[in-house]
């Protein structure tokens, strides 16, 4: 039972948090803080949180289990702002989409990595943002990945994984260079494709009549590009190294097909949708 639950933006991720530990009984009183006064107030009227603070030092204090659910380029302030009374047995964690950067600013806001700091990340989300689109379910069956630090403390992993679990989510664990290659190929890119190709429909001069005749496959493929900007403007810049290596190899794949097409190379098209589909439908379970 977690007495005093603190999450630092109180989005999509930390209000369906705090509505998952509800419904399981796993939280006594949950405090929402962040610097918008009336978006925690949107919160504090659906019931997600039940007590809102501005002040972030003041919004740690008593608190059993620490959660930071900003972008994660706001991480460092965030650490920096709550260091001083962040109390020495509350368990911090964190839901960013990139990890090196989240320790890189832990280490620098409180000089080493904290024993009770277990970064995390919760594989799962929609393209809505902000406490009105949270919900309990969230998490259900989803996946989180933990990535404890050299200095995490093991009952503060188990702390942390236990948290997960009450919210219905499949906890693994793997390293923070792992965790930030890997979400570069399966998260970081997709989004960012996404978004290129809707900006650069929106571009053209009868971008009107383009995405009026989208069907379902346009609609599908770029949904994610309704996603919160400034989170994703986040995770690009602080996931550099991996996303252009990953970007490198897509743009060299890209370029083999654009020239198959030039060549109408139809076999060598047709062995890559073969192989694409053959590949999502072994992978992917909505197949």
């Amino acid at each position: 039972m977690i007495k005093q639950l603190t999450i630092i933006g109180v989005g999509l991720i930390g209000g369906s948090l705090a509505r998952a530990l509800k419904r399981a009984g796993a939280v006594g009183e949950v405090v929402g803080a962040g610097r918008d006064a009336e978006h925690l107030q949107r919160a504090l009227a659906l019931g997600v949180i039940d007590r809102a603070e501005a002040n972030l030092a003041a919004a740690v204090q008593g608190a059993d289990v620490v959660v930071v659910a900003t972008p994660v380029g706001a991480a460092e302030d965030v650490f920096r702002a709550i260091a001083p009374a962040l109390p020495t047995d509350a368990l911090l964690t964190d839901v960013g989409s990139t990890k090196d950067s989240v320790v890189a600013a832990a280490r620098a806001a409180f000089g080493e990595l904290p024993k009770n700091f277990v970064p995390g990340h919760p594989i799962a989300g929609t393209e809505k943002s902000g406490v009105e689109a949270s919900f309990a379910e969230l998490f259900d069956g989803r996946r989180v990945i933990l990535t404890p630090t050299e200095n995490s403390d093991p009952a503060a992993v188990a702390g942390v994984r236990e948290m997960w679990q009450q919210a219905g989510a499949e906890v693994v664990e793997t390293s923070v260079a792992h965790h930030d290659e890997v979400l570069a190929a399966t998260s970081h890119l997709p989004h960012l494709l996404a978004f290129s190709l809707v900006d650069t429909l929106a571009k053209l001069d009868d971008k009107q009549e383009i995405f009026e005749y989208a069907a379902g496959g346009f609609r599908d493929f770029t949904r994610i590009a309704s996603s919160d900007p400034q989170m994703w403007h986040d995770i690009c810049v602080h996931n550099e190294p991996a996303l252009l290596k990953m970007l490198e190899r897509f743009e060299a794949d890209l370029d083999k097909l654009r020239q198959a097409i030039a060549d109408n190379d139809s076999d060598y098209l047709l062995q890559v949708f073969t192989r694409a589909k053959a590949a999502r439908d072994q992978f992917c379970d909505d197949a």
